[in-house]
């Protein structure tokens, strides 16, 4: 993962706790509403995908346990993990475009309510990706994968030669001669694995997106309401299909790409056709970019208008991430696939102890607080949900009073205690396990592999009944938590 150069290694701060009476008493553990659905705090664990589904996007006793888990630290709100809407293979993801899916999230839904007493509403995530191949071997692109042109025979003289034969001529140049004949996304392909972008409209697939989508994002939504969630988070951030229709770097020339109205057409009519074919009291919200954080992406002023536009169309709420782009993202080695979170924007999204002057903690505060404030300056009430580097009460308390957000999400702090929640309520943040914003969780998921928190993986792995990774090495939950147990957490 890409690191700033300025290399400052900051420690987490939770500050000081609250007494059980503080706690009872602040916002972040009031109530809220998300249109139609209520939520007991305004405590909020995001999606995070765990890589515990089967390879054919089915719910797996992993998945459950994992959710279950979250669940018994009662936050407001848990949102399942990005979950595929086309019925694609897609490795251990989620999937939710078919209804044979339904009876296995009902369980993972049923989970959710029985370990946290009926206290956390779930959500779920909805996902739409385009194509990606992994990095290929030189000689394997050359002879199978390049589609060989009238400009490349045109360039090497060869127009009447056989295409074995132009192929073998390619694969034998040096770098710098292979920058003049091929194009630039042949060299991109070559050096970084074939990716599609939005704005391949020679693709009959991606020429019909506009097309197809609404229904399919509707289809999902309808699933995801008959397997009982609260509702839907629609996907419209990082490096996926919905978010690369929001970015600057979107120039369709079909009326969804250029202009920036233009390009949150898309956005909007997924979102109408989602409110459409679900019921009055199902909550239909999006996590969208407060900026794409690389060159002539989207800026915070695009968000700010962006949110307006879902505001006035009547979101139930507006969860705010930032980064986590292809554009700017780490070569990956031969065979691998890029990975969006490896460079600079990547870090924006998700950035580790050692950091720049700005450090890791609450990096996304000053984004969400312009956007809430345009949607309120608006006449709106649409509420903002701010997330990254969350993890102390006071951090937490003080975006809500400032008016940055109106619920705060706790992503690697909750993953690395699952109880945070339910701890400082109770006036024993001492026993809190603070996220130490290492990202090992990070490279876990990179890999695809199982994630889990350093803090806890390797804890008591001898606890009769733990679930453990396949390599038999690490458990898969935290270990549960007794009131009489202390930890690291800092002051009472």
């Amino acid at each position: 993962m890409w690191r700033p150069a300025e290399r400052i290694k900051w420690q987490p701060d939770p500050g000081v706790w609250p007494t059980r009476a503080e706690a009872a008493a602040s916002r972040l553990f009031a109530p809220i509403a998300l249109g139609p659905v209520g939520l007991a705090t305004r405590t909020w664990v995001p999606a995070m995908v765990p890589w515990r589904a089967t390879e054919d996007g089915f719910v797996t006793p992993e998945v459950i346990d994992w959710y279950a888990r979250f669940a018994a630290g009662r936050p407001g709100a848990i949102v399942v993990e990005a979950t595929g809407i086309r019925d694609i293979p897609s490795g251990p993801l989620l999937r939710i475009g078919d209804d044979r899916f339904v009876p296995g999230l009902r369980s993972l839904v049923e989970a959710v309510r029985e370990a946290s007493g009926g206290e956390t509403r779930v959500l779920i995530q909805l996902i739409d990706f385009l194509a990606i191949r992994r990095r290929p071997e030189p000689q394997r692109y050359f002879a199978q994968f390049l589609g060989i042109t009238p400009a490349h025979r045109a360039a090497l003289g060869m127009a009447e030669a056989p295409e074995a034969a132009v192929r073998a001529r390619l694969a034998a140049l040096d770098p710098a001669a292979l920058e003049v004949v091929l194009a630039p996304r042949e060299i991109e392909a070559l050096r970084k694995g074939h990716r599609e972008r939005v704005t391949d409209t020679h693709l009959a697939h991606v020429r019909d997106l506009p097309r197809v989508l609404p229904d399919l994002f509707a289809t999902a939504a309808r699933n995801a309401e008959a397997a009982g969630f609260d509702g839907v988070e629609l996907h419209y951030a990082h490096a996926y299909t919905m978010a690369s229709f929001l970015s600057a770097l979107n120039d369709r020339d079909d009326g969804y790409g250029g202009a920036r109205e233009n390009r949150v057409r898309l956005p909007l009519e997924v979102y109408a056709r989602v409110r459409r074919a679900v019921g009055a009291r199902f909550a239909v919200g999006c996590r969208y970019l407060s900026e794409d954080c690389i060159d002539g992406g989207a800026t915070v002023e695009d968000a700010v208008a962006f949110g307006v536009a879902f505001a006035r169309a009547g979101m139930d709420f507006l969860s705010l991430s930032r980064g986590g782009k292809f554009e700017d993202a780490k070569v990956p080695g031969v065979g691998e696939a890029a990975y969006p979170y490896t460079g600079p924007s990547g870090y924006e999204c998700m950035p580790q102890y050692i950091s720049d002057a700005t450090g890791p903690f609450g990096r996304n505060v000053p984004a969400a607080r312009r956007i809430r404030a345009a949607i309120r300056a608006a006449g709106l009430a649409t509420p903002v949900v701010v997330t990254g580097g969350m993890h102390g009460f006071a951090q937490a308390e003080g975006v809500l009073a400032d008016g940055t957000a109106d619920v705060v999400g706790f992503a690697r702090q909750s993953l690395a205690d699952p109880d945070w929640f339910v701890k400082v309520r109770r006036g024993r943040g001492d026993a809190v396990r603070v996220c130490e914003y290492t990202n090992y969780c990070e490279a876990l998921d990179q890999k695809h592999a199982q994630v889990t928190c350093k803090l806890w993986d390797r804890i008591a792995l001898d606890e009769p009944g733990i679930r453990k990774s396949a390599d038999g090495k690490r458990r898969l939950v935290a270990p549960a938590w007794r009131e009489d147990e202390t930890g690291a957490g800092g002051g009472s």
